[in-house]
């Protein structure tokens, strides 16, 4: 499985491609940062991080895009350029029929470190050693998105079992007749009338 991990962001996103299983050595095979001046306008922004994203897609056709979930910060602007640059980065995927897995960063950290409260150091640490590089890859941003792509790679095979399993019921409950339905209802405990 190839994936492309981005940890979204304005001023810097990280962007990371790792190839391999879970169970298995991981390969890099390449890592960056899209980067927008903080001066430019917003949509100029935007369109800088689609057309970096653009580019990584194209030179490294990925099976599967994972972004870091938006989640709350006390600063609002962070939380808003970090969201808009998190969809720019699915659309692409979406617009190429990519599919696409959010994950935390406590889950990213966890599944990579064994904690959900590592720093970025240890990130970067675990990083570069599960992908047996020489340094950490600089800035964090980078070594962030390696880290998400990890994680995807190592639990798509249970998400994926679990999704299959929830459709699995779905289509079972779905193909219940009226009638068995009924009987069910029938046998059902009754509650307690005044």
């Amino acid at each position: 499985m190839r994936v492309l991990g981005v940890d979204p962001g304005l001023t810097r996103c990280g962007v990371g491609v790792v190839e391999g299983v879970a169970g298995r050595p991981l390969t890099m095979r390449g890592v960056g940062v899209v980067r927008t001046p903080p001066d430019a306008e917003l949509g100029h922004r935007l369109v800088a991080i689609e057309q970096g994203i653009e580019q990584w897609l194209d030179e490294h056709r990925p099976e599967v895009l994972a972004v870091e979930r938006v989640f709350s910060q006390h600063n609002v602007s962070t939380v808003m350029g970090t969201a808009q640059a998190s969809a720019v980065a699915m659309l692409c995927a979406s617009r190429r029929g990519i599919p696409v897995a959010l994950h935390t960063p406590s889950e990213v950290k966890a599944a990579v470190t064994g904690t959900g409260r590592a720093d970025k150091a240890q990130v970067g640490a675990m990083v570069t050693r599960l992908l047996r590089l020489d340094a950490p890859p600089k800035p964090a941003d980078a070594a962030d998105a390696l880290a998400l792509a990890i994680c995807h790679i190592w639990r798509a095979p249970a998400q994926n079992r679990l999704q299959q399993a929830v459709a699995q019921h779905a289509a079972q409950a779905s193909k219940a007749t009226p009638a068995s339905r009924a009987a069910r209802a029938a046998h059902a405990p009754k509650g307690r009338t005044a």
